[in-house]
């Protein structure tokens, strides 16, 4: 019991928290990030029930998770992540009180290496979610709906079509020759919904 309420495991259990909070975040899904991040949160707040907190030092912590959450959604996202890494740092390291308020009692070594490690990792995650979120996707497959293309084999329910310069997987309600022309009206996955269309209906 002694070793789980060591501010230096309490320190390390208020950083996961945040770390897995902060992925929960950024990439939400499975459930399993949220489910960790509820546990770490509840045995940090446990740790810090027993221990004796710098409040200013919490403050500052939940003040932190603003201006992460600002720089998922506003412009200046560097400045804003800049500002909740720090928060995170500052916040998490003076959390538990040493012999004076303006100490820590967390190991200075373990708080600049974990730091250090916690902050370089939220602000390269952080960035290239963001970045991949800017870019603009280089195959749109919404284009292809209502494009038109010529049958590689004989289609039905399943076959080969030619569409867009790229051979794709494709099935059609009504059997359709091998060569014939085909139109797209619809995506599953990667497999197209295609239908015969005569060749006086292709615009030249």
């Amino acid at each position: 019991m002694d070793m789980l309420l060591n501010p230096n495991i309490a320190y390390l259990a208020i950083v996961a928290a945040f770390m897995l909070g902060i992925f929960a975040v950024v990439t939400p899904g499975s459930g399993l990030l949220e489910i960790g991040a509820l546990a770490a949160f509840v045995f940090a707040g446990w740790q810090m029930l027993n221990l004796e907190v710098n409040w200013w030092a919490l403050v500052v912590l939940v003040l932190g998770v603003f201006p992460f959450l600002l720089a998922l959604r506003k412009t200046r996202r560097m400045l804003f992540l800049g500002i909740s890494i720090f928060a995170l740092i500052v916040g998490s390291a003076f959390m538990f009180r040493g012999e004076v308020w303006y100490l820590p009692a967390v190991n200075p070594v373990l708080a600049v290496i974990t730091s250090a490690l916690a902050g370089g990792f939220v602000w390269f995650m952080t960035v290239k979610i963001l970045e991949a979120e800017a870019t603009t996707p280089t195959h749109d497959l919404g284009v292809l709906i209502g494009a038109v293309g010529a049958a590689r084999t004989d289609v039905h329910h399943e076959g080969t079509v030619y569409v867009n310069g790229e051979d794709w997987s494709a099935r059609s309600i009504e059997p359709i020759a091998h060569d014939s022309y085909v139109r797209v009206l619809g995506r599953e996955g990667f497999v197209l919904d295609v239908e015969a269309v005569d060749e006086k209906e292709i615009p030249h």
